[in-house]
């Protein structure tokens, strides 16, 4: 590698590149030698840092382009990265910009004889490997433990771990007494190995296994690769760490951006270690903090900055702006998700949806909205994931209901029968439709007659015509149901149909599995159900809306959509304006209260703190947050406390919906008070939110929460002197 040119000169010429960096980015672009880690808050313009990086390397330090490996979590980051570098100067196409995972599949297929691979070898996506891992393990693990297995498998690799080693940490969820674990991993790494695939978890464990196990290949990659720059390292896993370790030698250069503060993956597999340790995993690091902010206004960076700094395990910085300070953020305390809902479409009369944005928590969060949004006519788009209705338990649920209305509904009777499984494959669903000409079309008094001729040849099957007669038991408690006196809610039929048929059990099973709210979701299917009668006539005019609402047709669509989106899905994106819902315990910061699991604390509590830091961010002009005091869950109402956040933003920060009043007679600030799961405190202020009075309490224990009176389970007692 030629010897690099000094840098410009400070009186010099300045490179184009170089205008209209602020002080902290530029220092952080010249820098050399040193490891170095930029810790880049939320808003400060971190990849125009990156890439400009990458263009000094390339125009001012004389770096051969082949010379430098840049790396992003993304597809898309790395898209954005290539066109802003080859933006920069000509060079800047021969970069190798890629994932972690491209690099991987690269390297791999580059050493493929040093690594002991084929150099064809395919790459298994999620389901490949599922399904793979099913035969290897030939049936011994029902589905729903299959997937946990598949995640576990999936979690050993990013801590680089092989079924030979210690693998007692990897703590998630039981398995069963049935399962071998190790035995399991190994069977799959052989199937794998002998089908000459990898799945996503090889691509980085199999490069750090070669780098570590051949100095030579490691040597070589080390010499080409003099400079090497990481972009969002909060984000990296063990494997991820593993192997930026080996392609560093102390003599190339090396950079990694990040800010801890945005750490909210570890669900896959990121370790926050990774970035607060880089300087002692690194000696001699650089750190540089770029904490001017180009995006938000000082209001919602204040807000955003109060609460995250209530965790401890942070670098710290403080994010500024010289941006104006912007309406005050608004909290508005509501009475349930439909208000909710309400509230955010007045809000949206202004017409301003393109550069709106709905965040929530959790996927389930979005049935008030898309329900409402749809009646109303607000064109609306669900980033991230399957809009309500499209979901997988969902669509389930719907299927049993669907065939209820309309027992000929084919497609309806494919996708029940055998949801959850129940021994009815796809010979025994033909000879249910074979005998439906007998049944004048009724699928299901078809399935009753194919599962009378069970054991002939033209009958289902011994173990099928069992699974169909319990489906079909399913079916007709449904029907007598819709049948009952016409005061029935359809949510009781819907509940009863969930439990009886098994889906309820079978998605809360696949929750503690996958960590997901599949469950959440079919609560939120039953609570859409509320406003119709418990009868057949309900039940069509039900899916007669549901069919209305999955429709992506909308006659407002050129005048742009307000985007419902997940807090996680969010990382890059920035609105002018964000409703940030669901401020409530258990659902922000999230945690299964309603099945009596204990709270969030510790590690789980900072990321949660972290996830609302970044959703605050995303901001621009203007942040509204909200909560309810109760929520409807499986259809009953119950009674929610605010989020803790809330009561860690300084009052003088918020503008809250509703006025002051005077304190609430049961609880005067002063007063001693006991709770069940917090044990003592004292009421330290109380007031009204649109009528509701509500009171805060600091607990012994250093905690600050709020309650609706009304609602509160708390005890007024006295202490002992």
């Amino acid at each position: 590698m030629p010897t690099p040119e000094p840098p410009p000169a400070a009186d010099g010429p300045c490179p184009a590149y170089l205008a209209g960096l602020n002080e902290a980015q530029r220092e952080a672009v010249l820098h050399e030698g040193s490891p170095l880690l930029i810790l880049a808050g939320a808003g400060s313009g971190k990849t125009r840092v990156i890439t400009t990086k990458i263009a000094h390397l390339l125009e001012a330090r004389g770096y051969p382009p082949e010379s430098i490996l840049a790396v992003a979590f993304t597809n898309k980051a790395a898209e954005e990265m290539r066109e802003r570098v080859r933006r920069f100067s000509p060079a800047g196409a021969q970069v190798m910009i890629k994932t972690f995972h491209a690099f991987g599949a690269w390297l791999l297929r580059r050493y493929a004889e040093a690594s002991g691979l084929a150099r064809d070898f395919t790459i298994y996506d999620d389901e490949d490997s599922l399904s793979l891992l099913r035969v290897a393990v030939e049936g011994r693990v029902g589905r729903d433990r299959l997937r946990e297995l598949s995640a576990r498998i999936a979690r050993a690799k990013d801590r680089c771990l092989a079924p030979k080693d210690d693998l007692s940490a990897l703590s998630l969820g039981d398995l069963g007494a049935e399962v071998d674990f190790a035995e399991a991993y190994r069977l799959y790494q052989e199937r794998l190995r002998a089908a000459g695939c990898l799945d996503f978890g090889d691509l980085l464990l199999e490069s750090v296994r070669l780098l570590a196990s051949r100095p030579e290949v490691r040597a070589q990659l080390q010499s080409r690769f003099r400079a090497v720059l990481v972009d969002e390292y909060q984000d990296s896993n063990h494997a991820q760490f593993r192997l930026l370790e080996q392609l560093y030698d102390r003599t190339n250069y090396l950079c990694a951006v990040g800010d801890e503060d945005q750490s909210i993956y570890s669900f896959r597999g990121a370790e926050l270690d990774n970035i607060l340790n880089f300087a002692g995993h690194f000696p001699g690091t650089r750190v540089i903090r770029l904490e001017q902010n180009y995006r938000s206004s000082s209001n919602i960076l204040e807000v955003a900055t109060r609460v995250v700094e209530h965790n401890r395990r942070r670098l710290g910085k403080t994010l500024w702006t010289r941006r104006p300070a912007g309406p005050p953020v608004e909290l508005a305390v509501l009475e349930d998700q439909e208000a909710e809902a309400r509230f955010c479409a007045e809000a949206l009369a202004d017409g301003e949806l393109e550069g709106s944005a709905i965040l929530y928590r959790m996927n389930f969060q979005s049935r008030a909205f898309e329900t409402l949004f749809t009646r109303l006519g607000i064109p609306f788009r669900v980033v991230g994931t399957a809009r309500f209705y499209e979901r997988e338990e969902v669509k389930d649920a719907l299927a049993y209901l669907a065939l209820a209305a309309n027992p000929c509904d084919e497609i309806a009777l494919r996708r029940a029968v055998n949801r959850p499984r129940r021994g009815v494959g796809a010979r025994s669903v033909e000879a249910v439709l074979s005998a439906r000409g007998g049944a004048g079309g009724d699928l299901l008094a078809a399935a009753a007659l194919a599962g009378a001729k069970s054991g002939t040849d033209v009958g289902l099957r011994a173990g099928a015509g069992k699974g169909v007669a319990a489906f079909l038991q399913v079916m007709q408690g449904m029907r007598e149901a819709l049948g009952r006196e016409p005061s029935t809610s359809l949510d009781r039929v819907v509940l009863e149909l969930l439990t009886d048929s098994g889906l309820l059990a079978h998605y809360r099973e696949r929750d503690a599995a996958e960590d997901t709210d599949k469950q959440r979701n079919l609560s939120e299917l039953v609570n859409a159900t509320t406003e119709f009668a418990g009868t057949r006539e309900g039940l069509s005019q039900f899916l007669e809306g549901v069919m209305l609402n999955s429709t992506d047709e909308n006659p407002f669509a050129r005048t742009g959509k307000v985007t419902l989106i997940t807090a996680h899905n969010t990382k890059g994106l920035e609105f002018d304006r964000v409703f940030l819902t669901g401020l409530e315990e258990g659902i922000f910061p999230h945690y299964a209260s309603t099945a009596g699991e204990a709270q969030v604390s510790g590690e789980e509590l900072e990321e949660e703190r972290r996830l609302f830091y970044v959703g605050a961010t995303r901001a621009r002009e203007q942040l509204l947050l909200t909560c309810c005091r109760r929520r409807r869950v499986f259809g009953t109402f119950q009674a929610v406390e605010a989020s803790r956040f809330l009561s860690e933003i300084p009052e003088e920060l918020l503008r809250v919906r509703g006025r002051e009043a005077p304190p609430a007679e049961r609880f005067p600030p002063g007063c001693q008070v006991y709770h069940e799961d917090y044990g003592p405190g004292v009421v330290t202020r109380a007031w009204s939110a649109e009528g509701q009075p509500m009171i805060a309490v600091r607990f012994d224990s250093g905690r600050i929460a709020r309650f609706p009176v009304k609602y509160s389970t708390l005890e007024r007692v006295a202490r002992d002197p």
